[in-house]
């Protein structure tokens, strides 16, 4: 493993070190070819920037916003503002001029680089009102300015300044003086109620997660290997991964449209990827639908084949156990003629590890790709810990559990179930939040994560659910939403599930149904007249619906009888980020989905 620095000097001690070799990739959607930056040109561009920004004003414990897709001027920018000693502050590309406005306007931003032309059209929209923004630099030379912006610049532009004021001594000064004491990172949360909070994250924060994922993944990582970063640079998950490979000399493959993942993978074929379970679960129906088209007999092959990797995977490898030779040959043979084809056409086949977190990952999903040898890592972090708590080990980790902690990090579950942590991956506190940070600690200086759990007697961590959303029938029972939704998300006809009952009579449900299945239930079910295509139809029909029911009663058949869902909403879509029934990273918003229907939601209780 690679000397942990100061991300400051990260890029200069690479192109030091490894001037010609290639640091990161992007691709090129002009040539579709993924065209690479050594880190001798990083360094070069983080030292304009750097320039450019010390020229224009920006100082040791300013805060500099990036507000973009995920480019390769995210990297070297954020760099060029650490070795300022400044704060980078960044944003989801996706984010509306009035959550950037309070944003700007809470972190007291003057600076913000945008990346295309949605993220300048809003900005400049935010330039106008009095947030205080003063200043935007543009990566991308194809957006087009608006004809009364005389202040924004485009970034080769700003570069050239830096190039003029040669301030090159100066910066590398400043750099030098960097400390692991300095702010880095204010990263606003997403959250699912109210307005985001700012997590502060220090370079000592990032320096800590990055050793102790050095010692967790020690037998993983090795030079001359591939990420793909698809994940928004912004979420601390694949920031603090991103810059993990980047110490380790672990080349950075940046995809800009996260809509093309499924045709990067096939592109680049990486030996890491972080993902959040939707993904997975994705191309779990997408196998599935692969595997019901297969002839009966094919099928009993195959599905012969999945419980043998499942021994070969579960019973024996996991457990660090030697494999019989029986199994070791037929696991050979399956992964020979079906495994390997499987992770070829999805692009998978060159996987060291896909490290998983942000929501709760299905067993089956889990169980599924480890079984056919495709190495998801499930986890569990949050921004306030610089992202990992727990991860997986190589062996002996648990299905249900989201692994064991890093190194040096404490978990502690307090007498009303949340789990606890105290450790130098965790945030000093919310920015401009004396408020929010009083409610978070303890009085023994343990971080409230806001989620219950339990460990078990080898340290797995198990978690149950968030703690705002434990809430009480009108019978006085509580229920725990999530350990009901996640039963009901794990059936295969199920995509998405919200639980209600706080107050009420009894469990009911919103259920958004696996559409990619609806073709096939629907000839399963002999129904001539309804069509895949027509999800408002198919979510009406009594059949259909009939059929979720019985699903939702042989799910909930071991639930005590107060926790199950007696009635339910089938909703013909998806929950949507543009209804604000969705976080930046796809997590449910409760209160919002319960109250975009509410009307049906109290006709479910009426009789």
């Amino acid at each position: 493993m690679n000397e942990v620095l100061h991300l400051a000097k990260l890029i200069p001690a690479k192109a030091k070190k490894h001037a010609d070799q290639i640091a990161v990739r992007f691709r090129d959607y002009t040539d579709a070819t993924w065209k690479g930056i050594t880190w001798a040109e990083l360094e070069g561009a983080e030292n304009l920037v750097a320039a450019a920004l010390l020229q224009y004003g920006i100082k040791h414990g300013d805060r500099v916003g990036i507000f973009s897709q995920n480019k390769p001027e995210c990297i070297y920018c954020e760099s060029a503002i650490y070795s300022l000693r400044a704060v980078g502050v960044p944003f989801y590309a996706t984010s509306t001029t009035a959550q950037i406005e309070y944003i700007i306007k809470d972190a007291a931003i003057k600076l913000l680089f945008v990346g295309e032309q949605y993220q300048y059209d809003r900005a400049f929209e935010a330039l106008q009102g009095n947030c205080g923004l003063q200043k935007i630099v543009i990566f991308d030379t194809e957006v087009r300015l608006n004809r009364n912006d005389n202040s924004s610049v485009y970034l080769k532009d700003f570069m050239h300044s830096g190039l003029i004021a040669d301030l090159k001594s100066e910066v590398q000064a400043i750099r030098k003086s960097c400390d692991l004491s300095d702010l880095a990172n204010i990263l606003y949360t997403s959250g699912t109620t109210g307005n985001p909070k700012g997590v502060m994250l220090l370079h000592s924060n990032f320096h800590e997660i990055i050793r102790v994922m050095n010692f967790k993944l020690k037998n993983v990582i090795d030079k001359n290997q591939s990420s793909l970063s698809f994940l928004p640079m912004t979420h601390i998950f694949e920031k603090a991964w991103s810059y993990y490979c980047m110490t380790n000399d672990v080349r950075v493959d940046i995809l800009l449209r996260p809509g093309d993942v499924q045709m990067a993978i096939k592109e680049v074929r990486p030996n890491f990827m972080c993902n959040v379970p939707r993904f997975w679960e994705k191309v779990y129906a997408g196998v599935q639908g692969v595997l019901n088209g297969f002839s009966p007999f094919m099928q009993k092959i195959v599905a012969f084949g999945i419980r043998i990797g499942e021994k070969y995977h579960w019973t024996y490898r996991r457990q660090n156990k030697h494999v019989p030779p029986h199994i070791f040959l037929l696991y050979w043979m399956f992964k020979t003629v079906i495994f390997n084809m499987v992770q070829r056409k999805v692009g998978l086949n060159n996987g060291v590890m896909f490290p998983i977190a942000g929501a709760k990952l299905n067993d089956n999903v889990c169980k599924f790709m480890r079984s056919i040898g495709i190495p998801v890592c499930y986890g569990y972090g949050l921004t306030e810990s610089t992202a990992t708590v727990t991860c997986f080990d190589d062996y002996h980790f648990k299905l249900g559990s989201v692994g064991t902690a890093v190194e040096g990090l404490e978990i502690k579950i307090s007498d009303e179930g949340e789990v606890l942590l105290k450790g130098k991956t965790i945030t000093p506190g919310y920015y401009n939040r004396p408020d929010a940070n009083a409610e978070s600690f303890t009085e023994d200086g343990y971080f409230r994560t806001g989620d219950c759990g339990y460990l078990d007697e080898e340290g797995h961590l198990f978690l149950t659910d968030r703690l705002k959303d434990l809430f009480k029938t009108s019978n006085g029972k509580y229920i725990a939403p999530q350990m009901i939704e996640t039963a009901l998300e794990n059936d295969r006809y199920i995509d998405n599930a919200v639980i209600i009952g706080d107050q009420r009579k009894f469990v009911s449900a919103i259920i958004v149904p696996a559409f990619a299945e609806m073709d096939g239930l629907i000839k399963d079910l002999g129904i001539n007249n309804l069509s895949a295509d027509d999800m408002q139809a198919c979510v009406k029909d009594q059949r259909i619906y009939q059929f979720i029911e019985n699903r939702i009663r042989l799910v909930q058949k071991d639930m005590a009888n107060f926790e199950q869902v007696r009635r339910f909403i089938l909703l013909p879509e998806a929950f949507s980020m543009e209804k604000g029934e969705l976080t930046n990273t796809l997590k449910a918003k409760r209160k919002v989905i319960i109250n975009n229907h509410l009307e049906e939601i109290d006709a479910l209780y009426e009789n």
